[in-house]
C-alpha cells in the first residue's frame, strides 16, 4: 500500500471545508429574493455537489423547476456567495496538517469541484496557507464537471500523473462514481454531508474518520 500513490485530489465541500451555511444562507437570499420559501440546512445537505446551476433547479419549489427560473436563480445566489463565501466556512480539523504533510513529502495535491470556480478560489486561498495544492479547480466555462472522468483525466495529465496512483478523496456518491470511472482510488470521508451508505453503495473502497488516516497511503 505505502509509496503506491503519487497524488491527491480532494473534493471541496464536505470534504475540505464545511461550507454548507454559507451555500445554504446565499441560495436562501436569492430564494427569498423571487418569493421562493427557504430551505434548512439539512434540506442543501443532499442538494449539493453537482454544481451551483443544479443546486439552484433542486432549491426551487417543484412546481416552479424549470431551467429558465433556475438559472436566474442561480446567478443570483452565486453573486450573493461570492460576496461573502467564509462567514460561517471551516476547513475540517486535521486538513491543515493533513495538507502540509503531504507536500512536505511531494505528493502532487489537487481541489476538484463542482463549486464555481471563482469563489473555490477565494475560499481555499482564503482557509488554507498559499501553495497548499498544485492545482485548484472550480467550475469553469468549457471544463467538465464531475462524476464525468474526463476532469480527472485533464488533470492527470497537467501533473504526470496516472490513475493508478491517485487517490480521490470526498464526500459524495458523485466523487466515488468519479474516481471509479477515472481509475483512481475512490476514498470517502465519514465527516462529510452523505451518509456513509450512500458514499459506499457509490464504490468507496475506504472511508477515513480522520484526515490523518489518508496518510498510511503513502
Amino acid at each position: 500500500m505505502k509509496k503506491k500513490y503519487k497524488g491527491v485530489i480532494f473534493d471541496c465541500d464536505g470534504t475540505l471545508v464545511d461550507t454548507l451555511e454559507d451555500i445554504g444562507a446565499s441560495m436562501n437570499r436569492a430564494l427569498k429574493l423571487r418569493g421562493f420559501p427557504e430551505l434548512t440546512s439539512e434540506e442543501f445537505r443532499g442538494k449539493v455537489g453537482w454544481g451551483f446551476k443544479r443546486l439552484a433547479f433542486l432549491s426551487l419549489p417543484e412546481e416552479a423547476r424549470d431551467e429558465e427560473t433556475a438559472a436566474l436563480l442561480s446567478a443570483e445566489a452565486l453573486d450573493f456567495y461570492a460576496e461573502a463565501p467564509m462567514v460561517y466556512s471551516r476547513i475540517y480539523p486535521g486538513i491543515d496538517a493533513l495538507v502540509g504533510t503531504l507536500r512536505q513529502n511531494k505528493i502532487k495535491t489537487v481541489v476538484l469541484t463542482n463549486k464555481p470556480d471563482r469563489v473555490t478560489q477565494k475560499l481555499i486561498a482564503g482557509l488554507l496557507p498559499p501553495l497548499s495544492f498544485d492545482i485548484v479547480q472550480g467550475e469553469t466555462d468549457g471544463k467538465p464537471l464531475k462524476p464525468d472522468p474526463a476532469c480527472v483525466w485533464e488533470l492527470l495529465v497537467e501533473l504526470d500523473l496516472t490513475p493508478a496512483g491517485v487517490i480521490l478523496v470526498g464526500d459524495s456518491e458523485i466523487d466515488m462514481e468519479t474516481a471509479t470511472e477515472a481509475g483512481c482510488f475512490p476514498m470517502g470521508v465519514s465527516w462529510g454531508y452523505r451518509s456513509l451508505e450512500t458514499v459506499i453503495a457509490a464504490g468507496a473502497r475506504r472511508i477515513i474518520d480522520k484526515p490523518e488516516e489518508l496518510l498510511e497511503y503513502f
